[in-house]
């Protein structure tokens, strides 16, 4: 079957030939957006404003000013680099065990083009 894209992490996928493959567009668009929120400003050759750096933001305090200035970089970052992506809410859980160093941040996100509604959940913990 034919891929999209390559899926990160590259690995060896003999069904696929050399590397796994995104089967889907939502696929792709899944993996950008999380590529998008993980890279840090700066680390992108030739284009350092790009990402925005979720990982920058795990030690700062969880208050509700954090949770906004992640929120504001993200859609800002989206909207210049992903544009064809609308975000619907972003949203901040703690995990569902004991552990309070444990926080998600849940993305509610449209494709306008194709009329589809997906979601993202990054674990934004030190692992």
């Amino acid at each position: 079957m034919q891929g999209v894209s390559c899926k990160l992490p590259v690995a060896i996928d003999p069904q696929d030939g050399t590397y796994s493959l995104n089967k889907t567009p939502l696929e792709s668009i899944k993996q950008n957006l999380k590529m998008l929120l993980l890279t840090n400003p700066g680390e992108r050759c030739m284009d350092p404003d790009f990402g925005v750096g979720v990982k920058r933001y795990l030690f700062s305090q969880d208050i509700q000013d954090v949770r906004d200035q992640l929120g504001a970089a993200v859609k800002q970052q989206v909207s210049k680099y992903l544009n064809f992506i609308l975000i619907k809410e972003i949203n901040f859980s703690k995990s569902s065990s004991n552990d309070n160093n444990v926080l998600y941040m849940q993305i509610l996100y449209t494709i306008p083009s194709i009329n589809t509604t997906e979601q993202l959940i990054l674990d934004l913990s030190s692992n």
